[in-house]
Order: structure tokens, then C-alpha cells, then sequence
């Protein structure tokens, strides 16, 4: 008989065993989790992008993993962070839309629909496990004295945004540290504001440009935070407000592309500040988030936390569409996808994910494993060991570690947005369907798509395959559960 197969099994056994006693010896890695706002995937340079540069963020993948084919829970800012902080899809997520609930004035801050009380939250379920828990940046779903203050979430500290308006200016009179109003030596000014072309003058452009740039504080305060927090685990979900509108930057950022593109100044007029050089400061807002994402990077490297800190790398949604200044044709942030913020169709949903682990993630790797966001949550419960109640979301830690074979996968990803129209997508492999303008026609055709073959979304091939629809028109019959507010119900409306 020949033993040498048995030998050599025996032998991977033990391999394996000793790899997963190392593993389980192993003190809970720090996570980092950087989301940026309004970023197309192909803004960033390993994603494609040729005329902004992004080397922090590319090294981040080239020292880690990078996802093609993840997707933002909804196509705009609030619902895209309710749906990651808590791992549950559009269909079944407390909050669905942008609902705001205040003004732009700073004595008319309200912020979006405040999340829900005892929410099981990431930073809730980390906490939990012992991990010291911090926003920095925008958060979106509440205010203080409401159930959506974020220290009602999870959170131990946080520093930043509530109020997503608030946001539309870099240079705000203030921001949130602790449920307590912070100032910056900055004035108050109505961002969406009109210029004169015939009369504006460069000290008229000066007047949207502050002193103390919000970005660059909150910055800070992660850096911070990580220094106070090196000896024990630590979750910081740093969510920046680069580069959503307005475009707005420090003058030594935006002279990096000074000269490089053609470009005329923006007066206002489609909302947002106007500004000089809009397409180079657009640039430069993303190079500011690249600087800040090499900044963390360098810090955990020089406290000698670097394998054991896992950072990966996010956006809420698609780019921006043609507004406030940006001219998304130019920089082709969904770069051939249809779409942008706001649409379900890829451009609008597709973002970018990267991960960086030493030692756990392999480095270098590129993954087309379909995901969603809200698969966040599960990832890092299997990281940390940590109980879920309940999620949509698949844990992508077999994929991230490179134990592809392990790797469970969607049987379908189901996406509805209640605001402009009404819109419905379902993906099932290489299928994508969607329908649009449910609101007005409860009988909106289903659109379907080969996403292998036709990645652009151009052909429309329901009629060939009726049974894929009628599959995707199931699904959305289970998945969809009636919200709490009747102004985001378009599906199916209580009687």
C-alpha cells in the first residue's frame, strides 16, 4: 500500500493547524476603514485614472487586495452609510433615501432621519469585543438629542460632520466633536451662491475659501486618536468629506495641477460654491484624500502597528454628475460604466474596495468577487469573532486572506432607491436587472443587462429572457419590506 498520500495529508493537516492556532493566538487587529464621498472608482489611479494622482491609495492596493466588482448599498450619501454601519440592504435598511430635516443656515441645522435606537451597529458590535471606537469625519444619520447621535451608536469619540448640508462647504463655522459645537476660525457663506461673469473678481472667488479647512482637522483628530489608542485594538471609521462638492482645497494642493488642464472658472448657477479653477481643484481634492490616506499608512507604520491593522478603502456611491463645477465626462470617474450618483445603474453603485493587511491579505491581488458594502459588517464580526443578530451581508474574509475556495457568494444583490423616480436593480451573476421610474409607473419594464458581456449597460435584453425577469421580479417581491416612512415607500404602497 502506498502510505505517501496519507503522509503528505497528515502533513497539510498539521500545517494548516498550526496556522489556525497562530491565527487564534494572534491579539484583534486594529481596523481602519476610510469611506470616502462622491469617489468614481476610476478616480483613483489603480483603478485606471490617468490624470489624478493617487499613489497612496495605489500603493494601499498594491500592497493589499482590490476589489472590481463592489457595490455601495445605495447611489447617495445617507442610506450608503446606514447600510454599511449596520449590514443590511436597501430593501430591509432603516433609512433608504437622503431625508433632510433641516436648512443650510448654521441656526437651521437639523441633519438627515436620525438612525434608530439600539441600532446594532459595526462600532456597537466592536465595542463589544473590547475595541476603542471613533468617527472622524461625516456622519449623516442624526443629531445630538436625537436617537442619531453617533455616541448612541458605538461610538466612544467622534469628531466631524452630523448634517450632510453642513458638508457642502470645506471651510464650515464648525463642526461636532462629542455631541458639542466646535468652532473654526472660519466665517459663515452661503456656498450656493451665483458669481458675475462680467463682473467677478479673484477676491470674489477668495470669499468661499476660509482659514481652517475642515478636511485637514479632521485629519488630525484621526491621527490622534490612533496615538491615544496604539496599546489596545481600535476601530477608526474615518469618513471623509473629500471630494463631494463643493470644490473647495488649499491653494498648495491645487497648485500641483496648476496649468495642466483647460479650464474656465465657475460662476455657480448649478448649485455649490463657485470656484476659480474647478478642474484642478477636483483633482486636487482627491490628491488631499490620497496625502491623508498616506498619512494614516505612514502613522500605524511608525508605531509599529502595520501587521496588525487592517485599513481598507471605500466611497459611499458614484461620482457627482455635472453640477457645482464638476465635469465628470473629463476625469471619467465611472469610467465606461453608465451612471453616476443618483442612478442604480453601475456607475452609480459601483465603488471601489481596497484592503490591506500584512501578513493576512496577500499582497498585489485583484478580486472580481461581487460584493456590497453591508458585507462589512460580517467580515469584521468573523475578524474579531463577534456575534450577528442578523445582516444581509456575506463575510469576504476568505477572499481578503486569499482562501478563495471558501469564499460564500451572493445569489443575488438587490438594490431599490426611492428618489429620483423610484429605481430597482437586482443582480444575479452576470445579470443585472433594473427598472426605473417605479414611482409614477408601477409597472415599469424591467431593463436586463449581461454585465460580462455588456459591461455599459447598453443592450437591453429582457424580452430574450423572460424567465431572469420574472426571477428578479421575486426576489424583489422577498426583499422588499415597507419602510417606516410612507415618502419612501414606491413599491408597494399600504392602502
Amino acid at each position: 500500500m502506498n502510505r505517501l498520500p496519507l503522509i503528505l495529508l497528515l502533513l497539510l493537516l498539521t500545517d494548516l493547524s498550526a496556522k489556525a492556532a497562530k491565527t487564534k493566538d494572534l491579539p484583534p487587529p486594529n481596523i481602519i476603514y476610510i469611506f470616502a464621498d462622491d469617489l468614481g472608482h476610476a478616480e483613483l489611479g489603480t483603478y485606471g485614472q490617468r490624470l489624478i494622482r493617487t499613489p497612496h491609495i495605489d500603493r494601499l492596493a498594491a500592497e493589499g487586495i482590490k476589489f472590481t466588482r463592489h457595490y455601495s448599498g445605495a447611489p447617495v450619501c445617507a442610506p450608503s452609510r446606514c447600510m454599511l454601519m449596520t449590514g443590511r440592504h436597501s430593501g430591509h435598511s432603516y433609512i433608504r433615501g437622503n431625508y433632510e430635516m433641516g436648512g443650510f443656515e448654521d441656526d437651521q441645522e437639523g441633519g438627515q432621519m436620525p438612525l434608530y435606537e439600539g441600532a446594532f451597529t459595526i462600532p456597537r458590535m466592536l465595542k463589544g469585543q473590547g475595541y476603542a471606537t471613533a468617527l472622524v469625519g461625516k456622519w449623516g444619520m442624526g443629531m445630538p438629542g436625537t436617537t442619531g447621535s453617533p455616541l448612541l451608536h458605538g461610538f466612544d469619540y467622534y469628531y466631524g460632520y452630523l448634517d450632510q448640508k453642513q458638508a457642502h462647504s470645506h471651510y464650515p463655522t464648525h463642526l461636532w466633536e462629542n455631541d458639542v459645537k466646535v468652532p473654526l476660525n472660519n466665517q459663515y457663506v452661503n456656498v450656493h451662491q451665483t458669481l458675475d461673469p462680467r463682473s467677478a473678481t479673484a477676491a470674489d472667488f477668495e470669499v468661499f475659501r476660509g482659514k481652517d479647512f475642515a478636511p485637514e482637522k479632521m485629519g488630525e483628530k484621526a491621527i490622534a486618536f490612533i496615538d491615544q489608542h496604539r496599546s489596545k485594538p481600535f476601530f477608526l471609521y474615518f469618513a471623509s468629506t473629500l471630494p463631494h462638492l463643493s470644490l473647495q482645497v488649499p491653494e498648495d494642493f491645487r497648485k500641483m495641477y496648476e496649468g495642466k488642464f483647460e479650464e474656465k472658472p465657475y460662476y455657480g448657477g448649478k448649485s455649490y460654491a463657485p470656484v476659480m479653477h474647478p478642474l484642478s481643484t477636483y483633482a486636487a481634492m482627491i490628491s488631499y484624500l490620497d496625502a491623508q490616506v498616506g498619512m494614516i499608512m505612514d502613522k500605524i507604520k511608525a508605531l509599529g502597528l502595520d501587521r496588525n491593522t487592517i485599513i481598507m478603502f471605500s466611497s459611499d456611491n458614484g461620482n457627482t454628475f455635472n453640477i457645482g463645477g464638476v465635469q465628470p465626462d473629463f476625469f471619467k470617474g465611472s469610467g465606461e460604466l453608465r451612471g453616476l450618483k443618483m442612478d442604480i445603474y453601475e456607475g452609480g453603485i459601483r465603488v471601489p474596495l481596497i484592503a490591506r493587511w500584512p501578513g493576512r491579505i496577500p499582497a498585489g491581488k485583484t478580486s472580481d468577487h461581487i460584493s456590497a458594502q453591508y458585507d462589512i459588517l460580517p467580515t469584521l464580526a468573523e475578524i474579531t469573532g463577534s456575534k450577528v443578530p442578523v445582516t444581509d451581508g456575506i463575510s469576504l474574509l476568505p477572499e481578503l486572506t486569499g482562501m478563495h475556495n471558501r469564499q460564500k457568494t451572493h445569489e443575488f444583490l438587490y438594490f431599490e432607491y426611492p428618489e429620483k423616480g423610484g429605481q430597482i436593480a437586482v443582480r444575479i451573476g452576470r445579470w443585472k436587472g433594473v427598472r426605473t421610474n417605479v414611482r409614477k409607473d408601477r409597472n415599469a419594464p424591467w431593463q436586463l443587462y449581461d454585465l460580462d458581456a455588456d459591461p455599459r449597460e447598453n443592450s437591453d435584453i429582457a424580452a430574450a429572457h423572460p424567465e431572469i425577469i420574472g426571477q428578479m421580479q421575486r426576489i424583489t417581491e422577498q426583499q422588499h419590506r415597507h419602510p417606516h416612512i410612507m415618502e419612501w415607500e414606491f413599491i408597494d404602497p399600504k392602502k
